[in-house]
Protein backbone atom coordinates (compact mmCIF):
# COMPACT_ATOMS: atom_id res chain seq x y z
CA UNK A 1 0.00 0.00 0.00
CA UNK A 2 1.44 3.20 -0.70
CA UNK A 3 2.03 6.12 2.10
CA UNK A 4 0.19 9.10 1.49
CA UNK A 5 0.65 12.16 3.11
CA UNK A 6 -1.73 14.97 3.16
CA UNK A 7 0.45 18.97 4.14
CA UNK A 8 -2.43 21.26 4.82
CA UNK A 9 -2.08 24.87 4.95
CA UNK A 10 -3.68 27.80 3.21
CA UNK A 11 -0.30 28.88 1.43
CA UNK A 12 -0.59 32.82 1.12
CA UNK A 13 1.91 32.06 -0.32
CA UNK A 14 4.05 28.97 -0.78
CA UNK A 15 7.64 29.96 0.72
CA UNK A 16 10.68 27.47 -0.19
CA UNK A 17 10.33 26.24 3.73
CA UNK A 18 6.94 24.65 2.62
CA UNK A 19 8.96 23.21 -0.58
CA UNK A 20 11.54 22.01 2.20
CA UNK A 21 8.99 20.10 3.99
CA UNK A 22 7.48 18.10 1.38
CA UNK A 23 10.93 17.33 -0.02
CA UNK A 24 12.06 15.87 3.55
CA UNK A 25 8.70 14.39 3.66
CA UNK A 26 8.66 12.35 0.64
CA UNK A 27 12.16 10.64 2.04
CA UNK A 28 9.40 9.14 4.41
CA UNK A 29 6.32 8.94 2.07
CA UNK A 30 5.53 7.53 -1.35
CA UNK A 31 3.51 10.88 -2.45
CA UNK A 32 2.49 13.92 -0.66
CA UNK A 33 -1.07 15.68 -1.68
CA UNK A 34 -0.97 19.88 -0.78
CA UNK A 35 -3.69 20.49 0.29
CA UNK A 36 -5.02 24.10 -0.27
CA UNK A 37 -7.59 24.56 2.63
CA UNK A 38 -10.41 26.54 0.94
CA UNK A 39 -10.63 29.12 4.58
CA UNK A 40 -12.27 32.69 3.32
CA UNK A 41 -12.13 33.47 7.02
CA UNK A 42 -8.92 33.94 7.05
CA UNK A 43 -8.55 37.10 4.53
CA UNK A 44 -5.74 35.38 2.00
CA UNK A 45 -4.22 38.50 0.13
CA UNK A 46 -4.02 36.10 -3.00
CA UNK A 47 -7.00 34.15 -4.30
CA UNK A 48 -7.30 30.08 -3.44
CA UNK A 49 -6.87 30.20 -7.67
CA UNK A 50 -3.87 31.80 -7.57
CA UNK A 51 -2.41 30.18 -4.46
CA UNK A 52 -3.22 26.62 -6.22
CA UNK A 53 -1.16 28.57 -9.64
CA UNK A 54 1.92 29.31 -7.09
CA UNK A 55 2.09 26.37 -5.74
CA UNK A 56 2.18 24.27 -9.26
CA UNK A 57 4.94 26.73 -10.76
CA UNK A 58 6.52 26.37 -7.60
CA UNK A 59 7.25 22.53 -8.01
CA UNK A 60 7.12 22.59 -11.47
CA UNK A 61 10.62 20.97 -12.61
CA UNK A 62 10.96 19.66 -9.56
CA UNK A 63 12.99 16.10 -9.29
CA UNK A 64 10.36 14.61 -7.32
CA UNK A 65 7.15 16.14 -8.98
CA UNK A 66 5.53 12.90 -9.85
CA UNK A 67 5.15 12.24 -6.24
CA UNK A 68 3.49 15.88 -5.56
CA UNK A 69 -0.32 16.21 -6.04
CA UNK A 70 -2.35 19.62 -5.48
CA UNK A 71 -5.25 19.45 -4.01
CA UNK A 72 -7.94 21.74 -1.87
CA UNK A 73 -10.57 21.31 0.62
CA UNK A 74 -13.43 22.94 2.32
CA UNK A 75 -14.55 21.53 5.26
CA UNK A 76 -12.42 19.05 7.65
CA UNK A 77 -9.70 18.17 6.94
CA UNK A 78 -9.86 14.59 8.32
CA UNK A 79 -13.14 13.82 6.12
CA UNK A 80 -10.36 14.99 2.91
CA UNK A 81 -7.79 13.18 4.49
CA UNK A 82 -10.14 9.99 4.49
CA UNK A 83 -11.82 10.69 1.15
CA UNK A 84 -8.42 10.42 -0.72
CA UNK A 85 -7.45 7.48 0.58
CA UNK A 86 -4.86 8.87 3.24
CA UNK A 87 -4.03 8.17 6.43
CA UNK A 88 -1.60 10.87 7.70
CA UNK A 89 -1.06 14.59 8.01
CA UNK A 90 2.15 16.38 7.59
CA UNK A 91 2.91 19.27 9.81
CA UNK A 92 6.18 21.62 10.23
CA UNK A 93 6.86 23.06 13.31
CA UNK A 94 8.68 26.46 13.82
CA UNK A 95 8.74 27.13 17.44
CA UNK A 96 6.94 26.47 20.94
CA UNK A 97 4.12 28.94 19.71
CA UNK A 98 3.44 26.47 16.23
CA UNK A 99 3.26 23.36 18.97
CA UNK A 100 0.33 24.57 21.08
CA UNK A 101 -1.97 25.29 17.85
CA UNK A 102 -1.12 22.13 16.74
CA UNK A 103 -1.27 19.96 19.06
CA UNK A 104 -4.52 20.85 19.76
CA UNK A 105 -5.50 20.38 15.79
CA UNK A 106 -4.19 16.80 16.50
CA UNK A 107 -6.08 15.94 18.91
CA UNK A 108 -9.21 17.30 17.42
CA UNK A 109 -8.43 15.36 14.30
CA UNK A 110 -7.48 12.41 16.59
CA UNK A 111 -11.33 12.91 18.11
CA UNK A 112 -12.83 13.21 14.99
CA UNK A 113 -11.39 9.83 13.51
CA UNK A 114 -8.46 7.46 14.83
CA UNK A 115 -7.63 6.26 11.62
CA UNK A 116 -5.86 9.13 10.87
CA UNK A 117 -2.32 9.83 12.05
CA UNK A 118 -0.38 13.78 12.26
CA UNK A 119 3.49 13.85 11.45
CA UNK A 120 5.48 16.46 12.56
CA UNK A 121 8.85 17.71 11.31
CA UNK A 122 10.87 20.31 12.12
CA UNK A 123 11.51 23.15 10.07
CA UNK A 124 14.80 23.07 8.79
CA UNK A 125 17.39 25.62 10.29
CA UNK A 126 17.47 27.29 7.33
CA UNK A 127 13.91 28.49 6.87
CA UNK A 128 12.87 28.29 10.84
CA UNK A 129 12.72 32.22 10.76
CA UNK A 130 9.84 32.88 8.14
CA UNK A 131 6.55 32.31 7.58
CA UNK A 132 3.70 33.44 4.67
CA UNK A 133 2.81 36.29 7.01
CA UNK A 134 6.69 37.43 7.47
CA UNK A 135 7.43 37.26 3.86
CA UNK A 136 4.62 39.81 2.94
CA UNK A 137 5.24 42.25 5.43
CA UNK A 138 9.13 42.37 4.21
CA UNK A 139 7.20 42.76 0.59
CA UNK A 140 5.23 45.32 1.62
CA UNK A 141 8.07 46.80 3.68
CA UNK A 142 9.93 47.29 0.21
CA UNK A 143 12.76 44.07 1.58
CA UNK A 144 13.80 41.52 -0.20
CA UNK A 145 12.94 37.83 -0.53
CA UNK A 146 14.88 36.00 -3.22
CA UNK A 147 15.94 32.34 -1.73
CA UNK A 148 12.36 32.58 0.67
CA UNK A 149 9.98 31.91 -2.14
CA UNK A 150 10.21 30.66 -6.02
CA UNK A 151 10.43 32.98 -8.54
CA UNK A 152 6.79 32.83 -9.27
CA UNK A 153 5.62 33.59 -5.82
CA UNK A 154 8.19 36.57 -5.55
CA UNK A 155 6.91 37.97 -8.85
CA UNK A 156 3.60 37.37 -7.83
CA UNK A 157 4.23 39.08 -4.70
CA UNK A 158 5.90 41.94 -6.03
CA UNK A 159 2.92 42.23 -8.55
CA UNK A 160 0.09 42.21 -5.24
CA UNK A 161 2.10 44.21 -2.85
CA UNK A 162 3.74 47.09 -4.87
CA UNK A 163 -0.24 48.20 -5.57
CA UNK A 164 -0.78 51.75 -4.18
CA UNK A 165 -2.38 51.69 -0.42
CA UNK A 166 -2.28 48.28 -0.36
CA UNK A 167 -2.00 46.55 2.95
CA UNK A 168 -2.75 42.70 4.27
Amino acid sequence: MKKVAVYPGSFDPITNGHLDLIERGLKIFDSIVIAVAANPGKKPLFTFEERLEMINASIEGHPMQSRIQVGSFNGLLVDYVSSIKANTILRGLRAISDFEYEFQMALMNRKLSTEIETLYLMTGMRWIYISSRIIKEVVMSGGCVTGLVSPAVEKRLAERLKEPNRSL
